[in-house]
């Protein structure tokens, strides 16, 4: 747990985003991201997240197309 006026580290704030992507937050890590986190890492990783997850979808599909033949 970070100090008062500690911020969140790089693995917190993905765990964050990870686990509200997932809608498992706890609400003891919920208020501590509200006290200490950044909106603005929030919303980098967030979006590097969706990138990912696009990209990790999109290349499951083409491999699925792929053995199918199609």
């Amino acid at each position: 747990m970070p100090q008062d006026d500690e911020p969140l580290s790089f693995w917190q704030v993905l765990l964050s985003v990870l686990a509200a992507a997932f809608g498992v937050q706890s609400d003891k890590a919920r208020q501590r991201d509200f006290r200490h986190g950044k909106p603005s890492q929030f919303i980098l990783i967030g979006l590097l997240f969706t990138g990912v997850f696009v990209l990790v979808l999109f290349a499951v599909v083409q491999l699925v197309l792929h053995f199918a033949g199609v």
